[in-house]
């Protein structure tokens, strides 16, 4: 069963970073054993490392991660992404974890359903602020997202040494 679309309307995700689309494909993403869920709060240090993402439905698909409103860090971006095993598929930019500065911040996986493998079409975003999403999607003929999942970030506490 796909996913609800109002924990991504009522956090702004869709109409800011995404189109309105149906929900037709099923996804995960973990960091460790911690599943993402619409408008959890996970800390930096926990989704420091790549996440553990599994795709359920047909072949080919693009994983983008956006950082919300700044966009200071480039997204990731992966083709050819194989939905029966989520660990393959080409990466195009590499994962940074979140590092959001001060305030709370959206971090969004979007998952776009690929016609075929993009067998070297593909080239990565030329630069890291202005990424649009909906732009990268329609130069690579993805459509709509067929599903998308969005956590919360803050900047973490220093430790203070005593």
């Amino acid at each position: 069963m796909a996913r609800s679309l109002e924990p991504l309307v009522v956090g702004k995700v869709i109409g800011d970073v995404l189109d309105m689309y149906n929900p037709v494909a099923e996804f995960t993403v973990r960091y460790g054993s911690k599943q993402i869920a619409n408008g959890w709060e996970i800390k930096p240090s926990v989704a420091a490392e790549m996440p553990h993402v599994q795709i359920m439905g047909s072949r080919f698909f693009s994983l983008i991660s956006i950082p919300w409103l700044w966009l200071i860090l480039m997204p990731q971006v992966l083709v050819n992404q194989n939905g029966e095993n989520g660990s393959t598929g080409h990466e195009l930019v590499p994962y940074m974890g979140p590092q959001p500065p001060t305030g709370i911040h959206r971090y969004v996986f979007a998952l776009f359903k690929q016609k075929a493998a993009l067998m070297g079409r593909s080239r990565p975003p030329d630069g890291r602020g202005n990424f649009s999403t909906r732009q990268f999607a329609a130069q690579h003929g993805f459509g709509l997202p067929v599903a998308a999942v969005y956590f919360n970030s803050q900047k973490e506490p220093a430790v203070k040494k005593r």
